[in-house]
């Protein structure tokens, strides 16, 4: 029997747990959730949201196959294995607006099948490409007639106080989000946002009523009993989700402002011929590397990721720091369907390993690997713009994947010079020499090409897995 892994992140549900058999992923169904999982089941409700790809597929099978892990478990059920995990503190604003949107229509029609959700955490959301996929199972319930969103707190700390930071007060929500995973809480959001903000009537019952209820709950228990005893209308229910679901919507980012290299696509200092022959390289490159999944460090909009995904990739994990090249990219993956989910990274500041024994929210490596990277116009923003030495990027760069192309830009490229516009040169080792003498210490250099009149080139290089 293959080795059972349990998933450390999945510890906070008694009703069930996640598991690994090599590639295969199994969740445990106990005792205790075993009549909800039936009812939920033959309302056909999972199966609609499956159906339509709202909703991870899920089947039934042998509880065997996990063990003495599987021994108290009511039902085992196997779901497909995603390409890879991110968390919200890595999404985008409108890749969280999509979560928290998908969210609400899979509670609304939930509740039309007489079933609740437990919860309203932003983490039951994947993403599949651009598009949202609800994950959690045990969420669903059945719903008693009357009582409370239970998740109203939780979808607004998770969900939608990270888009009003941006949508209100122009703050993105990564670095908060990432530093308190649980969300943004609503009594410092009421802080934050200026008096006018709060003469919305969603603000107001939302961010302000609630947060003043919050605070009451801490001095007196009155406030938790009236609740527990509160009746609220289906109707109702049904109304305040739909009500959020249309505010929801017309969120967007405070003035869209333009960001330093979302324009980059339309300003770099590539000519026609030239981004003709990068794609030309990156096309050849992937052909022959055959990558079930590519990471894109640096993805910008994602031009390249979808050259990738033209030339036999079947996946690509776009990375960038700017938040308007991550918005387009986003939009343009999801308008055009690609398997491309692009992401926040800060490269020199990576997603650590957290939460509970530091092992409840995996680190960027340690959650998948990649069969091949491409880190174009990429390294220079680390090394000069981060003052990390060379070597240490290209040993990094190599270690996540078994193939790749790297740019090398050249210090007197406009790009380098823009960097080092208002900072002193300390960085004498920083040329092109120095770079492929390291990159050969670490992997075997199969093909250089230079694409631009300033001296840029694309490096493909190789390594054996075990290297």
């Amino acid at each position: 029997m293959s080795l059972v892994a349990p998933d450390p992140g999945s510890f906070r549900d008694p009703r069930g747990r996640i598991n690994y058999v090599g590639d295969r992923v199994f969740r445990t169904i106990t005792e205790s959730a075993a009549a909800d999982f039936e009812f939920v089941r033959d309302s056909g409700l999972l199966e609609r949201l499956a159906g339509d790809g709202r909703m991870i597929g899920t089947e039934i099978t042998s509880a065997e196959i996990l063990g003495e892990r599987g021994k108290d478990a009511r039902y085992v059920v196997e779901h497909p294995k995603l390409p890879f995990i991110s968390y919200p503190y890595e999404w985008s604003f409108p890749a969280l607006k999509a979560a928290a949107l998908l969210h609400l229509d899979v509670q609304m029609e939930a509740l039309d099948a007489g079933i609740s959700l437990s919860d309203a955490s932003a983490y039951n959301v994947q993403f599949q490409g651009a598009r949202p996929l609800f994950i959690d199972l045990l969420s669903f319930r059945k719903y008693q007639d009357g009582e409370m969103w239970a998740g109203h707190r939780q979808f607004c700390e998770q969900f939608l106080n990270p888009l009003l930071l941006r949508s209100k007060l122009g703050i993105v929500h990564n670095p908060w989000y990432r530093g308190a995973q649980e969300g943004i809480s609503t009594a410092d959001l009421r802080r934050l946002l200026p008096w006018t903000s709060k003469l919305s009537t969603n603000v107001l019952l939302h961010i302000v009523a609630q947060s003043s209820f919050q605070n009451s709950s801490v001095a007196t228990n009155k406030n938790k009993k009236v609740l527990a005893t509160s009746q609220f209308p289906t109707s109702s229910y049904r109304r305040m989700l739909k009500k959020f679901n249309d505010w929801i919507e017309t969120l967007e980012p405070a003035g869209s402002p333009k960001t330093v290299w979302r324009d980059y696509a339309r300003s770099h200092s590539y000519n026609s011929d030239e981004v003709a022959a990068k794609k030309d390289f990156i096309a050849k490159f992937t052909k022959a590397a055959t990558p079930r999944i590519v990471w894109d460090l640096g993805c910008n909009t994602g031009d390249y990721s979808k050259v990738a995904l033209e030339n036999g990739a079947d996946y690509s994990i776009g990375f960038d720091y700017d938040q308007g090249a991550l918005e387009l990219a986003f939009l343009r993956a999801s308008t055009e369907k690609l398997n491309f989910l692009p992401l926040f990274l800060d490269s020199a500041n990576p997603s650590p390993n957290q939460g509970w024994s530091q092992s409840e929210r995996k680190g960027m490596r340690e959650r998948a690997s990649a069969d091949a990277i491409i880190a174009l116009a990429f390294i220079h923003h680390i090394i000069i713009g981060r003052n990390v030495p060379l070597e240490d990027v290209v040993g990094w760069l190599t270690s996540l994947a078994p193939q790749g192309v790297i740019e090398f830009v050249p210090k007197d490229d406009p790009m380098v010079q823009e960097l080092l516009a208002l900072r002193e040169d300390i960085f004498p080792k920083y040329s092109e020499e120095y770079f492929l003498n390291k990159l050969q210490q670490n992997a075997t250099i199969y093909k250089i090409q230079k694409i631009t009149n300033s001296g840029r080139k694309l490096i493909w290089y190789t390594k054996s897995r075990n290297s």
